[in-house]
């Protein structure tokens, strides 16, 4: 069938449509950037230039089309224009789903995080059923969280739509800010990455890439409308996860625990000198600040409805420097 892919020169979203095509579907791929074309290049994928933003070049890209992922999103860390952040990832959801429904597309999948469910209580976890929270360390996760509103609006006018939840994802592809664990994996295997935050005792979900995408297409054919699934990994603590790439690696390098609290200062130094300058910050003093928390996150409701089955770190992260060591 014919399906659009919002998003797909982005690091989920041109796995996913690789996939799709792989698959023998028709892919129509909506795209910003000239220069990020050549990594959908299928011959099962149509591309077409446009932004979520701009309601025309949504529906030249989805006539046709019965089913949409919708995994476009603002995902930098930081944006001169914090509103742009809000325009993108809620306006531009509401475009992708309404120009959607004029153009036929019957089924939608729309991709969230689980950073919207927040930090986890000691000893428990965030799942589904976890309420959204009135406030959020970053913007990115504060306008998912409204993007989520919306999307319980749209459904609740007849629109069927399904949201999925990455949480921490790696794995081979475009390393961009989405793909910020391969990147540090990539330093560390290199002998460039000696900081573990914190004490090493914070709790992260980390999910393979390609798991990730399978539990996409898994919602687009067995998710219910209006509900969302939580697509989870392996919860590890910094020094597990330290430890597994050593074993891995057979590099065991010098590790420094760095404490939040001077992280927290580094970054506000970036982020007042990108205020003055426009160069963006590497890191803010909001994502630095989750370093005080536990993500500890279940994937429970996707593997028992969707029959969604995670690799473990250890698995996904062989994979991962297999790639990394071949793209040298």
């Amino acid at each position: 069938m014919d399906i659009f892919v919002s998003g797909a020169t982005g690091f989920i979203g041109s796995r996913l449509a690789l996939r799709l095509a792989e698959n023998g579907h028709t892919v129509h791929a909506l795209y910003r950037d000239d220069r990020k074309k050549g990594v959908i290049n299928h011959p099962g994928i149509i591309s077409f230039k446009g932004d979520i933003l701009d309601p025309e070049s949504l529906k030249k890209a989805m006539d046709g089309c019965s089913q949409a992922f919708h995994t476009a999103a603002f995902a930098r860390v930081w944006d001169r224009d914090v509103a742009s952040i809000y325009r993108q990832n809620i306006q531009g959801t509401m475009n992708v789903v309404n120009s959607g429904l004029r153009a036929g597309v019957e089924r939608f999948v729309c991709t969230s995080t689980a950073g919207v469910l927040g930090p986890s209580a000691p000893g428990s976890f965030v799942d589904e059923t976890t309420p959204l929270r009135d406030h959020y360390f970053t913007d990115y996760e504060a306008s998912k969280a409204i993007m989520e509103t919306t999307i319980r609006t749209l459904v609740q006018t007849g629109a069927d739509i399904v949201t999925v939840n990455p949480s921490r994802v790696y794995g081979p592809g475009i390393l961009s800010d989405s793909n910020g664990v391969t990147r540090m994996m990539q330093k560390y295997a290199a002998g460039k990455w000696h900081i573990i935050p914190g004490n090493g005792k914070s709790i992260g979900n980390y999910v393979y890439v390609e798991d990730v995408v399978q539990g996409h297409l898994l919602a687009m054919e067995k998710g219910r409308p209006g509900e969302r699934y939580v697509l989870g990994g392996e919860n590890l603590t910094y020094d597990e996860l330290f430890g597994i790439m050593g074993g891995l690696t057979g590099k065991k390098y010098l590790m420094f625990h760095l404490p939040v609290p001077v992280m927290e200062f580094a970054a506000g130094a970036m982020l007042l000198l990108a205020k003055v300058t426009g160069i963006p910050p590497l890191i803010i003093p909001g994502l630095v600040r989750k370093y005080y928390h536990n993500w500890h996150v279940s994937c429970a409701k996707a593997m028992r409805e969707l029959n969604y089955q995670p690799v473990g770190f250890k698995t996904g992260a062989a994979l991962t420097l297999d790639w990394l060591q071949n793209i040298k």
